[in-house]
C-alpha cells in the first residue's frame, strides 16, 4: 500500500514548494513525459523532486535495539537558523560551513555564526579551498566567502564572471574545489571557475548531481546515461537504459579501479571502468525501500548512505550491513539532505530539521533504551549467547551474536525473564553458572528461566573466598551469607553468617582471611571467622579514631590482590603493625584527580577501571612502576552511569559491557583510534562592548590591522577549539601588554577586557584537552588608540604651550626677580630704618635710664633733703622745747624768776618759731617733688581730709614714729595717737591694716 507523501527536497518558487504532495503512479508519468518530450527545466526539476519523494509504508514495525556511535544532536534551536541544511563542509582551520535554509552556517567547536546572502537566498550548496575561501550556491547566486584584511567574513558574488547568454537562472546544487578550479552544478549547466573566469558546460539534457569520486567527476545527465567531466567536456560512460544509470545520487571510490554507484530507486551498483553490474548486497532492498538520497567513504573500508526515510546504513566492502543510526538510535530526523565526513573521519549529517554528528571513529557503542521499555540498568553481563541486563524492573535478556566483529552492531530485542521483577543487584558468573542477586533473593539464571537458590532479601555483590575457593560469599540487606555446591554440582546457599547482621554492601576478603564490610554510615568493619566459617568470631569497628578521614562513604576494593579504601579524601590502606590506616600517597599522587575514586574494577591483568564519582578512566600499571590514565575515550560516559552502582564486565578479551542509566555501551579496547592531532585554537570574534555589542573582527590573525579609538577600549573576544570529539577542553589566555602571568583554565570561551590603556596588545589562548593535552597558542594583535589628548598632535600642542609657557614663565620670573630685588632694597632700607630706629630707641632707653637714674639720684636727694628738713624741724622744734623749759627756769640777778609778761613774751616767740608756716611749706614742697603731687593725689582721693590729716599722713609715709611727729605738730604723742585712729576712720580702713604700710603703697 502506497500513501501520499510529502516531498522532502524542496524547490524555491516558481518550481513549487515543500508542499507538493504525489503519488508513485504520478511519479512515473511525469517521468515519462518529461523524457519523452524533451520537457524543459520546470518538468526536470520537478523529475528530481520526484526522485526523492519519500514513500511511507501505511505500518512500520517496531525495530529491535541496536548498538550504535554516540550521536550528537545539534537542533535549530541551538544553531539558531533553518531546519534544513543542503550542504557540509570544512575549512582548512577545522571550521565547519553548512549549507543552512536561512544562509550559510558555521560551527566552530564552541559557537554557531550565521551569514545570510546578500538576498537572504537558501544556501543549497557549499565547498571549501586550501585558502580559507568557502564557495557557496544558491538561486541564481554563487560567489565566495573569505576574510576582509580587517578580519571580516565578507562575501564575493562571481555571477558577475558568468557569460551574459549563460546566465545563471536556477538553483546551484553542488561544489567542488579541484586544484586551482571550482565547479558549480545546476540542473542545466556545470560552471567552472578558475583564473579569475568562468567556463560553462552545457548537455543535451539537465543534469542530475555532479558527484566527486577519487578526483574524478561523474555526473547523470538525465535520459542520457552516466557521464564523466574531463576538463571541460563530458565523456560518456555508460549510456542510458543500462541498470544503474537512472537516479544516481552517489559515487564512490570502492576497490582499485572501481566505484561503488549509489541510486535512489534501484539500490547499489558497481562501475569497474567499462560497464556497470548491481552489487550485491545485505543493504539494497533497505535502501530501495528508504530512499537512497547521498553517500560518503569512512575508514576501514565502510560506505555510509543517507536515506529519505531511515536515516543511515553503514555497509562495509563485502556488502555486510555494519550499522543503521536513524530517529530511534538519536537521530533528530530521518531525512538526510547531506554527509560529510570531517578532517578526524566523523561523520556530520545534514538533515530535513537540524544537524546531527556521529563519532564513527569512537570505540563506543551504545544500546539506549529509547521506549523505557528496561529501566535503570544496574547490572550486565554477556553468558552463553545471551546478554542479560538486571534493571530496577527486573532481568531482561536477548540473543548475543557472540565473538564476531558484527557484535557491536547487532540488533537486540530484549525480553524479561518471568519471575524477574523488582530490583536486580548483582550478575555473577560462577564456575559457569549465572548467579542473579535480586531484591527478593539469590537466583540461578538458566537461560530464559531462574531457579531460586536463597530467600535471603538484597543480593548486592556475591565474590568467591579467597581462603576458601568452595564458598561463595554474599553482602546482603541484613548481613552476609555462603553459597557452597550442592549434590547436584550447583551453587547454593549454605549458612547465613551468625553474629554480623549490617548492610553489607561492599565486602572483600583480605590476604589473611579478615573480611572487610563498609558501612554507609558507621566506617569500617573486620570480621574474623572460626573454623566453621558460618560465625563471626571477631568484630572489629574502625572509623576516625584509626585514622579513617570520615565515617561516611568508605568504599572496598581490590587492587593485585590489596584492598584499598576509597574515600573523598582519596585511597587509603591498612597497616596491620600499626592497625591503622594511611593514605596511599603514591597511587594518589599518579591517578591525580581520579584518587578519589569510589569504585576500582578489574579489566585484566594490569589494567583496571576506575570510577571517579561519574567519571571513567581506564587505568593500565606498567612493570616498571608507570601509570597511563586514559579518560579521552570515556568523557562521553560522564555522569551517565548509576552511582554508586557502576558495573562493567569484560565480554571478550578486547570489549567490555558497561552499564549506563538507559542502557548499556559496549567498549571495544580493539577498535581504539590512534591519538589524534590537536587542532589550533581558534580567535574567532571580536568585538568592543563600550555600549552594547559591535562586531571588529570574525577572526583573529590580522596582524596587527585593527585599532581601536580610546572610546573603545572595551573588548570581548571569543575563541574556540574545532575539536568535535566529546572531550573535556579549557582554556587559558594572556594579554601581553596588560596580564602578568596566564589565567586559571577555564571552560569560558571568552573574555571580556575593560578600561584597557592605550598600547599595542597581544592576546594569546590556548587549550587543554581531557586535561592532559595541549595546543599551541593562538595570538591576536591590536592596538588601542591613545585618547585625543595623548596623540601626536596633542604632543606637538604640548610642545608648543610649554615653549609658550616656559617663555611666559622666562618673563614672570624676571618679574619677580625685579619685584624680588625691589622687594628687598626695600626690606634693607626697611632693616635699615628698623636698625635707626632701634639704635634711637636705645638711647632713648638709655636717655631714659640715665634720666630715671639721675630723678632717682634727685629723688634720693630730695629724700634725703626732706628726711634733713624734717630732722632740722624736729631738732629745732626740740630746741625750741627745751628752750621754754630753761626759760622758764630763769631767774634774774636776784635769784627771782622773771617776770610773767616777759616770759610770755619769749614764750610766744618760741611757739612762733616751731609754729613756723614757713617750715611746713618748706616740707610739703620737698615733699611734693619727692613724691609726685602726692597731697594733690590724696585730696581727690579722699576730700574729706583736713590739713593735719595731710600732714600726719605725710609724716607717716616717711615713717616717722609718733613722738617725731608729735614734736612737728607741737602736740602730744596721745594726741598723735588720736589723730591716727580719726585718720584710719577717714580713711575706711580694716583694722588689721598697719597705716604707715597703707600710705607707703599709695
Amino acid at each position: 500500500m502506497i500513501q501520499h507523501c510529502q516531498i522532502r527536497l524542496c524547490p524555491v518558487p516558481p518550481y513549487g514548494g515543500a508542499g507538493e504532495r504525489m503519488t508513485k503512479t504520478g511519479y512515473l508519468r511525469m517521468m515519462g513525459a518529461a523524457l519523452s518530450h524533451k520537457a524543459g527545466f520546470r518538468a526536470v526539476f520537478l523529475l528530481l523532486l520526484q526522485a526523492i519523494l519519500c514513500f511511507l509504508p501505511s505500518q512500520a514495525d517496531a525495530a529491535p535495539d541496536a548498538g550504535f556511535p554516540y550521536v550528537q544532536n545539534f537542533t535549530k534551536l541551538a544553531y539558531q537558523a533553518g531546519n534544513q541544511n543542503w550542504g557540509i563542509a570544512q575549512g582548512p582551520d577545522g571550521v565547519v560551513y553548512y549549507a543552512n535554509a536561512n544562509g550559510l552556517l558555521a560551527y566552530d567547536g564552541n559557537h554557531w555564526q550565521l551569514y545570510p546572502l546578500p538576498n537572504n537566498q537558501i544556501v543549497r550548496a557549499v565547498a571549501s579551498d586550501n585558502k580559507g575561501r568557502i564557495y557557496t550556491g544558491a538561486y541564481g547566486e554563487m560567489g565566495y566567502w573569505s576574510y576582509s584584511q580587517e578580519g571580516r567574513f565578507t562575501y564575493t558574488s562571481l555571477t558577475g564572471l558568468i557569460p551574459g547568454k549563460q546566465a545563471l537562472a536556477d538553483e546551484i546544487w553542488k561544489i567542488y574545489t579541484d586544484g586551482s578550479r571550482v565547479l558549480f552544478q545546476s540542473f542545466g549547466s556545470i560552471y567552472i571557475y578558475e583564473d579569475g573566469k568562468i567556463d560553462v558546460v552545457k548537455a543535451t539534457r539537465p543534469y542530475l548531481f555532479l558527484l566527486k569520486a577519487a578526483d574524478r567527476f561523474f555526473v547523470e545527465v538525465i535520459g542520457e546515461g552516466f557521464y564523466e567531466l574531463k576538463g571541460k567536456e563530458l565523456v560518456q560512460l555508460v549510456p542510458a537504459g543500462v541498470p544503474g544509470t537512472a537516479g544516481i545520487l552517489s559515487v564512490l571510490p570502492y576497490r582499485k579501479g572501481q566505484f561503488l554507484v549509489g541510486t535512489n530507486r534501484n539500490g547499489l551498483f558497481i562501475y569497474d571502468g567499462n560497464t556497470l553490474k548491481p552489487w550485491e548486497n545485505q543493504v539494497n532492498q533497505l535502501l530501495i525501500e528508504n530512499q537512497l538520497n547521498n553517500g560518503v567513504r569512512l575508514p576501514h573500508d565502510v560506505f555510509a548512505f543517507g536515506t529519505i526515510l531511515k536515516g543511515v546504513v553503514m555497509v562495509d566492502t563485502a556488502g555486510n550491513l555494519v550499522q543503521q543510526i536513524n530517529k530511534n538510535s538519536g537521530l533528530q530526523n530521518n531525512t538526510v539532505l547531506s554527509m560529510f565526513a570531517d578532517a578526524s573521519d566523523n561523520l556530520w549529517l545534514g538533515l530535513d530539521n537540524g544537524i546531527d554528528h556521529i563519532d564513527v571513529n569512537s570505540p563506543l557503542y551504545f544500546y539506549f533504551d529509547k521506549t523505557g521499555k528496561f529501566g535503570t540498568v544496574y547490572a550486565s553481563t554477556i553468558f552463553r549467547g545471551k546478554i542479560y541486563l538486571g534493571t530496577n524492573q527486573g532481568l531482561f535478556y536477548s540473543e548475543w551474536a557472540g565473538n564476531n566483529s558484527a557484535a557491536l552492531f547487532q540488533n537486540l530485542d530484549f525480553k524479561m525473564i518471568p519471575g524477574s521483577q523488582g530490583q536486580v543487584w548483582d550478575l555473577s558468573v560462577q564456575d559457569g553458572e549465572l548467579l542473579c542477586g535480586h531484591n527478593d533473593g539469590t537466583f540461578r539464571v538458566e537461560g530464559d528461566q531462574l531457579v531460586k537458590i536463597a530467600n535471603i532479601k538484597g543480593g548486592w555483590v556475591l565474590q568467591r573466598l579467597q581462603a576458601n575457593p568452595d564458598y561463595l560469599l554474599q553482602g546482603t540487606y541484613n548481613g552476609l551469607a555462603l553459597f557452597r555446591k550442592d549434590e547436584q554440582g550447583n551453587w547454593a546457599l549454605w549458612r547465613q553468617i551468625e553474629g554480623f547482621g549490617a548492610p553489607s554492601r561492599y565486602v572483600e576478603q583480605d590476604n589473611s582471611g579478615h573480611i572487610w564490610v563498609s558501612h554507609a554510615y558507621k566506617g569500617l568493619f573486620r570480621l574474623t571467622l572460626g573454623k566453621e566459617l558460618w560465625k563471626v568470631k571477631e568484630s572489629s569497628s574502625f572509623n576516625e579514631a584509626q585514622g579513617l578521614p570520615s565515617d561516611y562513604r568508605i568504599n572496598i576494593s581490590r587492587l593485585f590482590n590489596r584492598i584499598l579504601f576509597s574515600s573523598d579524601d582519596g585511597f587509603y590502606v591498612f597497616d596491620e603493625v600499626g592497625s591503622k590506616f594511611e593514605p596511599y600517597q603514591e597511587l594518589n599522587r599518579k591517578l591525580g584527580s581520579f584518587a578519589t575514586s569510589n569504585r576500582v574494577i578489574k579489566a585484566n591483568d594490569s589494567t583496571y577501571w576506575f570510577i571517579n564519582h561519574g567519571k571513567v578512566a581506564l587505568v593500565g600499571f606498567g612493570s616498571d612502576g608507570t601509570l597511563t590514565l586514559n579518560t579521552n575515550q570515556f568523557s562521553i560516559l560522564d555522569n551517565r552511569m548509576v552511582q554508586k552502582y557502576e558495573n562493567i564486565s569484560q565480554i571478550r578479551a578486547s570489549d567490555y559491557l558497561i552499564s549506563i542509566d538507559d542502557g548499556f555501551v559496549v567498549y571495544s579496547s580493539g577498535t581504539r583510534p590512534q591519538p589524534f592531532a590537536l587542532p589550533p585554537v581558534l580567535i574567532r570574534r571580536v568585538e568592543h562592548a563600550t555600549e552594547g555589542s559591535a562586531l571588529l573582527s570574525d577572526r583573529g590573525g590580522t596582524d596587527g590591522a585593527l585599532e581601536l579609538p580610546f572610546a573603545h577600549n572595551n573588548l570581548r573576544i571569543s575563541y574556540a577549539l574545532p575539536l568535535y570529539q566529546q572531550a573535556t577542553v579549557k582554556f587559558q589566555y594572556f594579554l601581553e601588554g596588560y596580564s602578568r602571568q596566564w589565567s586559571a583554565w577555564s571552560s569560558a570561551d571568552q573574555k571580556e577586557f575593560t578600561n584597557l590603556p592605550y598600547g599595542r596588545y597581544t592576546f594569546r589562548v590556548r587549550a587543554r584537552v581531557n586535561d592532559n593535552q595541549l595546543t599551541k597558542d593562538a595570538a591576536y594583535t591590536f592596538t588601542i588608540l591613545p585618547p585625543w589628548y595623548a596623540t601626536t598632535w596633542a604632543f606637538l600642542g604640548y610642545a608648543v604651550l610649554a615653549v609658550l609657557l616656559a617663555l611666559l614663565l622666562r618673563r614672570l620670573y624676571h618679574r619677580k626677580l625685579q619685584r624680588d630685588h625691589a622687594r628687598i632694597q626695600h626690606r634693607l632700607e626697611q632693616e635699615k630704618q628698623e636698625h635707626l630706629q632701634r639704635e634711637a630707641l636705645l638711647n632713648e632707653q638709655k636717655i631714659v635710664k640715665l634720666r630715671n637714674e639721675q630723678l632717682k639720684a634727685e629723688l634720693s636727694g630730695k629724700s634725703r633733703e626732706l628726711a634733713n628738713t624734717a630732722l632740722n624741724i624736729v631738732s629745732k622744734n626740740e630746741l625750741l622745747q627745751n628752750l621754754r623749759v630753761e626759760v622758764n627756769k630763769l631767774e634774774d640777778g636776784d635769784g627771782k624768776k622773771l617776770p610773767a609778761a616777759k616770759l610770755r613774751k619769749i614764750q610766744k616767740i618760741i611757739e612762733e618759731g616751731m609754729g613756723d608756716q614757713q617750715d611746713w611749706n618748706l616740707f610739703e614742697n620737698s615733699f611734693d617733688e619727692a613724691h609726685a603731687n602726692y597731697f594733690k593725689k590724696l585730696k581727690e582721693e579722699y576730700p574729706d581730709l583736713t590739713p593735719n590729716d595731710l600732714k600726719l599722713s605725710a609724716y607717716l609715709r616717711m615713717n616717722m614714729s609718733s613722738k617725731e611727729i608729735a614734736s612737728l605738730l607741737h602736740i602730744t604723742v596721745r594726741s598723735v595717737e588720736l589723730r591716727r585712729y580719726r585718720l584710719r576712720k577717714k580713711l575706711n580702713m580694716e583694722h588689721d591694716k598697719n597705716l604707715v604700710e597703707f600710705f607707703l603703697e599709695l
